[in-house]
């Protein structure tokens, strides 16, 4: 999936809530066990909360006990960008919106007992929740 979501600074600042641009253009992280998706256990489609773009299936989101809504894998591999991400003196894998390139989170391959061993590590402000019908 190409970038394909294109805005100014002004347009994202006026588009999201100053929590919100911290972490998903600034690559914030928010407080552990704050995030209003955490505890969400209806089924549904997790979404970018900058662009729309389908993410994380509800069904693939478990309780890694991190306090960040955790996932094994996402909807479709080519819906996030991993980058290698050296701050904070650690080595880890960034994950980035594919659609808009906003900071979601990290993934981490510690995800016992997942099917693929990953556990995707996000933040509750940069997804939106749709839930089934």
């Amino acid at each position: 999936m190409a970038h394909d979501v294109k805005k100014s600074d002004a347009e994202w600042r006026a588009e999201l809530s100053p929590e919100q641009y911290a972490v998903l253009r600034e690559a914030a992280t928010e407080r552990a066990w704050t995030g209003e998706l955490l505890d969400e256990s209806r089924a549904g489609l997790y979404t970018c909360a900058a662009c729309g773009a389908e993410l994380f299936k509800s069904g693939t989101k478990f309780d890694s006990g991190c306090g960040w809504p955790s996932f094994y894998e996402s909807v479709d591999p080519e819906a996030v960008t991993l980058i290698e991400d050296t701050s904070l003196g650690m080595v880890r894998t960034e994950v980035r919106c594919a659609a808009c390139d906003s900071h979601l989170g990290h993934v981490f391959d510690d995800g016992f007992g997942t099917p693929t061993g990953d556990r995707y590590c996000m933040n509750s402000l940069a997804l939106g929740f749709t839930p089934a019908e």
